[in-house]
């Protein structure tokens, strides 16, 4: 009896333990769910800021231009007004003159010589009178501003900005992202990468991208189905094709995504640089062949020769993303974003690699996807947060930097580090020229490198901080940036140079 209760029993126990061995397992989940939840938030949340300041920078600009309207319309008015003023002042010294000379005349007692003159003076005396006629004392201009700044449909869409999921049941999803950095043409072939915007949690199930024929025409469908990248062969060489694609799902098909403008190659002799960015072998590629019916210019071509235009309605913006071109002026300008795969595992990247933070308070380092050995370069960084007063650094480094120490503690990094009242240069943890100023939520900080004149130096909101930071620069630089989880930054590239470098380099 004693055996057979031992083996009841010991039975139990074995159940009981599969269940407790469960529960620690399910601890486990749970207490990993805390920590997902924790990086969750904090990415969701450096999203939501990059999305509102987005917001904000382009309701800046629009004030901006509007400021500047009302500035024209103040101009003009003042110059209709002082050039009447000008004009009526000078009628009125020639009357008043006239009104002297001839009181003279009356005052004269010579009668013969009266008589002379006296029907001239007369007329004259009318033709003035008659220049100040109806309307010569009249103001050319009102001085009220004839403008009135309709804002209340930007502040209806403003009070009902909201998260998409807490307000439509089955929403149809919003355009994809073209994601530059993996789109390329090679000879003539075009391959496109797209995804769905951070914040979408709309279901997809699928993609159509469409091609226009080379020359301008009409967009036809070249690929529909769940993959997010696609390799288009059979086009021509050296023409120009553009590009874009939608999102579908039972509920209906989003906007396009912006148009996307590339060029497939030319020819060997071409003296352009492959691109920088090689599309990843590792990602399965769709291709479709041929999608025009048209004889194919099987001439020699140079593989990798490409350039991208993201078009939007109003006007073209370049957001290269790796790439370089000419500006007017004949400097060259360079679109970049953070790199994700360099980059130390506790940075968190949102609004396509262009913003990020960390998990960490300790700091940590990423750097651009370019580097730059030649050129004149000028990138900003604007400080969407700012908390608890620490050291951001920013500057170049090389591909091997350390990612788990401030920008500068080694010698593969040189960098200003700033906190809110002053900074410092640093490079093989060396600290020089500390100089006064900070930065705050809001701030810009400005880096240009001058491989030209071998030269790196910083600018806080358009003012350069302190002297030139280093010089003697020589090899292969990545724009770099240090922070912690108490700051955000986002990535501005594209820019000129701004004018406090322009007017020192035009120096003789």
């Amino acid at each position: 009896l004693s055996s057979s209760l031992q083996s009841q029993l010991s039975q139990a126990l074995n159940g009981l333990s599969d269940r407790a061995k469960e529960a620690k397992e399910f601890l486990v989940q749970l207490r990993n769910m805390v920590q997902q939840i924790q990086e969750n938030s904090v990415e969701f949340e450096a999203c939501l800021v990059a999305q509102c300041d987005a917001l904000i920078d382009a309701l800046n600009r629009r004030k901006a231009q509007l400021l500047s309207r009302v500035n024209k319309e103040h101009e003009h008015k003042l110059k209709v007004v002082r050039d009447q003023i000008s004009h009526c002042t000078v009628k009125l010294r020639q009357t008043t003159g006239l009104m002297e000379y001839c009181l003279e005349v009356i005052k004269e007692n010579d009668p013969s010589g009266f008589l002379q003159i006296s029907d001239a003076l007369i007329r004259r005396v009318h033709l003035t009178e008659d220049q100040w006629g109806k309307g010569t004392l009249t103001p050319r201009m009102t001085t009220d501003f004839d403008l009135n700044l309709d804002n209340a449909p930007l502040l209806q869409s403003i009070h009902q900005l909201d998260f998409v999921q807490m307000k439509v049941s089955s929403p149809v999803p919003a355009p994809p992202i073209l994601q530059l950095e993996e789109c390329c043409t090679r000879n003539n072939s075009a391959t496109l990468s797209w995804k769905q915007p951070p914040l979408s949690t709309v279901q997809v199930e699928g993609y159509i991208l469409e091609l226009d024929d080379g020359n301008g025409g009409q967009f036809r469908e070249v690929y529909v189905g769940k993959e997010t990248m696609c390799t288009v062969d059979g086009l021509h060489f050296n023409s120009t094709y553009s590009a874009r694609v939608k999102a579908f799902n039972k509920s209906g098909v989003s906007p396009y995504s912006k148009t996307l403008v590339l060029q497939t190659s030319e020819d060997t002799q071409s003296e352009e640089q492959t691109l920088p960015f090689p599309v990843p072998l590792e990602r399965s590629q769709l291709r479709r062949m041929s999608p025009f019916s048209s004889t194919l210019n099987l001439q020699p071509s140079f593989p990798g020769r490409s350039y991208f235009e993201l078009r939007s309605s109003a006007h073209q913006l370049s957001l290269h993303s790796s790439l370089q071109s000419l500006n007017s002026a004949g400097e060259l300008i360079a679109w970049f974003s953070f790199d994700p795969s360099s980059a130390h595992a506790d940075i968190i990247f949102s609004n396509d690699n262009l913003t990020v933070t960390c998990n960490s308070y300790d700091d940590r380092v990423v750097l651009g996807k370019t580097g730059f050995s030649k050129g004149l370069h000028y990138w900003e960084l604007s400080i969407d947060r700012y908390d608890n007063h620490p050291d951001p650094a920013f500057g170049v480094a090389r591909i091997d930097v350390l990612k788990d120490a401030m920008l500068g503690k080694d010698d593969k990094a040189w960098a200003m580090y700033v906190d809110n009242n002053r900074s410092w240069f640093m490079h093989n943890n060396s600290h020089t020229n500390r100089t006064e100023g900070g930065i705050t939520k809001g701030a810009t900080v400005g880096v240009l490198l001058d491989l030209t004149r071998r030269t790196l130096t910083f600018s806080i909101n358009e003012d350069q901080q302190g002297p030139v930071a280093f010089e003697n620069l020589e090899g292969l630089f990545f724009p770099a940036v240090s922070l912690n989880r108490n700051v955000q930054v986002t990535l501005h590239t594209g820019l000129p140079v701004p004018e406090f470098y322009a007017s020192r380099s035009a120096m003789p």
